[in-house]
C-alpha cells in the first residue's frame, strides 16, 4: 500500500481524525458518504437509498432555484444536477456550484453533480473526453472540499457510446478515479455504465469489479440508465439480478416511462425492483426536454402544478417518491 493509499484509508475509517484529537461527533460529516458491499452509507454510517430526479441546470440555470424548491416538495431526497465544464455549453462556475450545493442542503437533499459535456464522446457532435470532466472536478476542488457528506460526484454523463472496444470503459474510468484521488478528492464517485449508460453489451456488468477495485478509497457507486433497451420487464430483472451478484452499489441514475414516441420503458418494473432491492433511482428529468422527448418531462414548462403522466407516476405512484423517499440522516445534524 502506498503512503497516499494509507492516508486515504485512514481518512475513510476515521483513524486520522482520532489521531489528530478531533472528536468523533465531527468525524462522520468529515468522512462523507462511503460504500459497504452493495450499500451506500451516509456520513453517519446509515444506509441511504437515493430517490429523486435529474435537473438540467446547464441548459436552464435561471430555473434552478425555483426547480430545486419544488423537487424537494415531491419528497425527493436527492437531485442529480447537469453541469457543464464549458466545452459544449456555458461553463458552470464555482459560485454556481457552491450555490447549488448550499440550496440543496437547505432543502435537505443530497446533491449528485455531473458533467454533461462528455456525453457520447466521438459519437455526438461536440462531445469531449472523460479526462476533461476530471479537469473540471479538480478545478472545483476548493468548492467541493468539506461537502463530502452532502455531495456525490458523477464523474461524467454517459461518456462512452456504442463504438468503443469493450476494455476502454474500465480503462478510462480507472484512470479518472486515480486522477481524482491523487488530487485529494475523497467524495463517493458515481460511474455511468457503457453504451450511453444502458450497458446493453454487458461491458460494465462484466468490468465493474475492476473499476471498483481501482479506487484506493473503495468508494465507487455505479449508475445504469434505463431507457428503451429496458422495454421488457425481463430485461430489467435480468440486469439487476446479474449486477447484484457483484455485491457492489448500483443506482438507476436515469430512467423514464419512455424514450420518445414508440420507445416504451418498463418503468413500473424498474421502480418496483428498486424498492424491492434497495436500489436508488433518479428520474429524468424535471423539465425542458426538447424535440420529441417532451414526454420525459416530470412537470410541464417547469410548472410544479403541472405534473405530466410520467411525473405523476414517479412522484405519486406506487413505489414513487412520495411513498418511498427518506432523507439522509446527516440532516439531523446541525450542519447549516
Amino acid at each position: 500500500m502506498t503512503i497516499s493509499e494509507a492516508l486515504f484509508r485512514l481518512i475513510r475509517e476515521g483513524l486520522l481524525w482520532a489521531c489528530l484529537g478531533i472528536g468523533a461527533a465531527n468525524h462522520s460529516l468529515e468522512a462523507g458518504f462511503s460504500v459497504e458491499g452493495k450499500h451506500l452509507l451516509d456520513a453517519n454510517g446509515n444506509p441511504f437509498v437515493m430517490r429523486g430526479v435529474n435537473h438540467p441546470h446547464a441548459w436552464y440555470p435561471q430555473s434552478t432555484d425555483h426547480a430545486l424548491k419544488f423537487i424537494a416538495a415531491t419528497g425527493a431526497n436527492t437531485v442529480r444536477v447537469v453541469l457543464s465544464n464549458g466545452e459544449r455549453w456555458e461553463r458552470t462556475g464555482r459560485e454556481e456550484v457552491a450555490a447549488i450545493i448550499a440550496r440543496c442542503k437547505d432543502l435537505q437533499m443530497i446533491t449528485v453533480l455531473e458533467v454533461h459535456d462528455a456525453t457520447g464522446y466521438r459519437e455526438q457532435e461536440g462531445s469531449v473526453p472523460l479526462s476533461t470532466a476530471v479537469d473540471y472536478w479538480i478545478s472545483m476542488r476548493d468548492v467541493l472540499m468539506g461537502e463530502e457528506a452532502f455531495v456525490i460526484i458523477n464523474i461524467a454523463n454517459e461518456p462512452l457510446g456504442n463504438g468503443w472496444p469493450e476494455d476502454v470503459w474500465a480503462e478510462v474510468h480507472s484512470q479518472a478515479i486515480g486522477r481524482l484521488r491523487d488530487a485529494g478528492i475523497t467524495h463517493t464517485l458515481m460511474v455511468d455504465m457503457a453504451n450511453w449508460g444502458q450497458d446493453w453489451r454487458g461491458t460494465s456488468l462484466r468490468d465493474a469489479p475492476q473499476v471498483a477495485s481501482s479506487d484506493p478509497l473503495e468508494n465507487i457507486i455505479f449508475s445504469v440508465h434505463m431507457y428503451d433497451i429496458y422495454a421488457a420487464p425481463e430485461k430489467v430483472d435480468t440486469y439487476l439480478e446479474a449486477f447484484a451478484r457483484h455485491e457492489l452499489p448500483l443506482v438507476i441514475g436515469e430512467f423514464a416511462a419512455d424514450h420518445g414516441p414508440g420507445k416504451e420503458v418498463a418503468v413500473k418494473t424498474i421502480m418496483e425492483r428498486a424498492e424491492q432491492d434497495g436500489l436508488g433511482y433518479l428520474g429524468w428529468s424535471w423539465s425542458g426536454n426538447g424535440g420529441n422527448l417532451g414526454s420525459l418531462d416530470i412537470v410541464e414548462n417547469f410548472d410544479p402544478e403541472r405534473l405530466t403522466p410520467w411525473g405523476r407516476l414517479l412522484v405519486e405512484g406506487t413505489h414513487g417518491l412520495a411513498e418511498t423517499a427518506k432523507p439522509a440522516t446527516v440532516f439531523r445534524e446541525s450542519v447549516h
